[in-house]
């Protein structure tokens, strides 16, 4: 069975000659593989390159396309056109893979380091604005009288209630309860709320 290889004029292996070479790779012989890899490699590395752009990884490419050639010999059909022509379509398929993993990689690491940035941002300007928010509510609570600021902070600060605060002040709940209204009123006008 080792017949030898099919070789055109001065050594190339010609088109009827590679669907032969090619039969033979099918059926494991290294030497005919090694023809078709002596026959095919230039052809491939030059499409790969074109698309991939980049020598060390369009080498790469064009070893990946050679073993798919080794790996699936048993499916090529001479009738679906030449072997030049299937080994040319794989590299394309192949390197257009690569070129798109690359771009998607590049992408995640765009966006990646987009939400990075972008958190980073954000908490910068909330802490700002946090702060400006506590200097805006100590202005204000300066402008209520003594007893509405006392109020107002036991109440919200020190969670008690109208009757606890009423309580720490010695002073009579409904006095309590009007001068937090009145000071809250005080406050959301400072502050700009509208309600």
């Amino acid at each position: 069975m080792n017949q030898p290889l099919p070789l055109g004029s001065a050594g190339h292996t010609s088109r009827a000659d590679l669907a032969e070479v090619m039969q033979r790779v099918a059926h494991g012989d290294k030497e005919a593989f090694s023809a078709l890899y002596d026959a095919l490699a230039p052809m491939v590395f030059g499409i790969v390159i074109r698309v991939v752009r980049n020598r060390a990884q369009s080498e790469e490419v064009a070893q990946e396309v050679m073993i798919d050639l080794w790996r699936q010999a048993a499916r090529y059909r001479p009738d679906s056109g030449s072997v030049g022509t299937w080994a040319a379509t794989i590299a394309h398929r192949r390197a257009v893979d690569r070129v798109r993993s690359a771009q998607a990689a590049a992408d995640r690491e765009h966006a990646q380091a987009a939400r990075e940035h972008r958190t980073a941002f954000d908490e910068v300007a909330e802490q700002v604005e946090t702060r400006l928010e506590s200097e805006q509510v100590r202005r204000c609570l300066r402008g209520l009288t003594e007893l509405q600021r006392q109020a107002v902070t036991l109440a919200y600060y020190r969670g008690l209630t109208y009757r606890e605060v009423a309580q720490t002040l010695r002073t009579p709940l409904p006095t309590i309860k009007t001068r937090m209204r009145d000071g809250l009123i005080r406050l959301r006008d400072c502050m700009g709320v509208t309600a």
